[in-house]
């Protein structure tokens, strides 16, 4: 018997050589995703080289969220895109003028930039930060509106909460649209504005975030808040970048276009590479598409195929680390960022813990927004959605974002009045 087991072992070992490894039916590796691929839970495998981390880690089904079993990505046709004319332009002037500056505490900063790409087509030394930093400067619109933001929170026990706010980011300095001068002098130091008021829910209506960003980008960001009940507002500290924003399972240091929000000289990039990866779909800043729920696999609130195909796009793959010296006080080990190479927008952004465990998914945060005077261009809107894969939570934004002159007038609100949305003084005008 014993020998009649050695031989059956044996022939085994034969055939294991001659196929080679065995795999599940359908988890061949894909080499390319032809446009209209239609990806499933059962198939998902064969595909994973194009996706992120965390991807992944929904299609897994080790997390509480997962992706249902009817769920489908559909793959689109090549999409291509290229920066605004004067942006290229600005570009081209400038960027031989800027000079990377290290710092004594181990972090980096950059001296003669003015407008356009600091680092075009950016190569060692220091790879990875200049990435970081064409992502932090990428094309935006010289003032973006959103006057009616939907936000939905969710726990484990698909718990949904609702909320909506008032977004309007105005640039000073570095534009790069037509009739807008590079430097506002009304803004003199001043990089940019951001200003998020709460609408809903009543009991925290009026709740105002103001964000002051300088060009001096070793200038940490100064955030105020307006609270209501006291009439009054109060200075956050830099500490607060770790804080919930709004509510929500975002923080303040990831509130921006390209999923990275903190501070540039606090952070070391590394360059991990080129990938072709699937990014979330590529909608347009239609609110009515994007605010029916019907549009979403739920309760995951993941954006089905009527919402847009998914675009499997070329990026560079960094790894965002806070710098030794402030790595002890932050709550962040590690960032991902897959940093597209034609809009140089980080889309997609996964989060480590400081155990080094994965705790976060982020998709979204981009469309393409119409921009009167330059046209269609690729910067803040659509929607996005993070996954909390440790507490079990999800927040998810739906972003209407309108551009310059489409900000004039709103239900009757002009949302280029820089004393009202885009200053320190703003915050005394709000419940009055």
């Amino acid at each position: 018997m014993r020998r009649l087991q050695i031989q059956l072992l044996g022939i085994f070992m034969v055939l294991a050589l001659v196929a080679g490894p065995i795999r599940a039916a359908g988890e061949q590796p894909a080499k390319t995703i032809p446009p209209g691929t239609v990806i499933t839970p059962r198939d998902w495998q064969q595909y994973k080289q194009f996706m992120n981390r965390g991807l992944r880690a929904l299609f897994s089904g080790q997390y509480f969220w997962k992706l249902p079993p009817d769920f489908q990505l559909v793959v689109a046709p090549p999409f291509h895109y290229s920066d605004p004319k004067l942006y290229q332009e600005n570009t081209e002037k400038y960027f031989k003028t800027v000079k990377i500056i290290d710092l004594p505490d181990g972090g980096h900063s950059i001296t003669g930039y003015v407008a356009g790409r600091p680092f075009p087509n950016p190569t060692e030394p220091l790879r990875g930060w200049k990435l970081l930093v064409d992502d932090w400067f990428t094309y935006q619109p010289h003032l973006i509106c959103a006057p009616e933001c939907d936000f939905y929170t969710e726990d484990r026990f698909y718990n949904r909460a609702y909320g909506r706010q008032v977004w309007v980011i105005r640039r000073f300095s570095r534009n790069s649209d037509p009739g807008f001068p590079i430097d506002d002098p009304r803004g003199k130091g001043i990089d940019l504005f951001e200003y998020t008021q709460i609408l809903k829910p009543e009991q925290a209506k009026y709740t105002t975030v103001l964000t002051v960003y300088y060009t001096d980008i070793a200038k940490i960001q100064d955030s105020f808040l307006f609270i209501p009940a006291l009439r009054r507002s109060l200075r956050l500290s830099p500490a607060a970048r770790c804080s919930p924003f709004n509510g929500t399972d975002y923080i303040y240091d990831d509130t921006r276009h390209g999923n990275f929000n903190g501070n540039l000289t606090q952070f070391n990039a590394v360059f991990l590479g080129e990938r072709y990866v699937l990014i979330e779909p590529r909608i347009s800043d239609d609110w009515k598409m994007i605010d029916n729920l019907d549009n979403y696999y739920l309760p995951l609130f993941f954006p089905k195929p009527s919402l847009g195909q998914w675009d499997l796009r070329h990026v560079w793959l960094i790894d965002v680390r806070p710098i030794p010296s402030y790595a002890s006080s932050y709550c962040i080990s590690r960032r991902l960022l897959y940093i597209d190479q034609e809009s140089y927008d980080s889309d997609e952004m996964v989060q480590y813990d400081n155990h080094g465990k994965l705790w976060k998914v982020t998709f979204g945060g981009s469309a393409i927004v119409n921009t009167p005077g330059v046209g269609k261009v690729w910067t803040n809107g659509g929607m996005a959605v993070l996954w909390d894969l440790q507490n079990n939570h999800a927040s998810v934004a739906m972003l209407p974002f309108r551009a310059n002159q489409d900000c004039t007038s709103i239900h009757g609100v002009d949302y280029r009045d820089i004393g009202r949305f885009s200053s320190l003084a703003a915050l005394a005008h709000i419940m009055r």
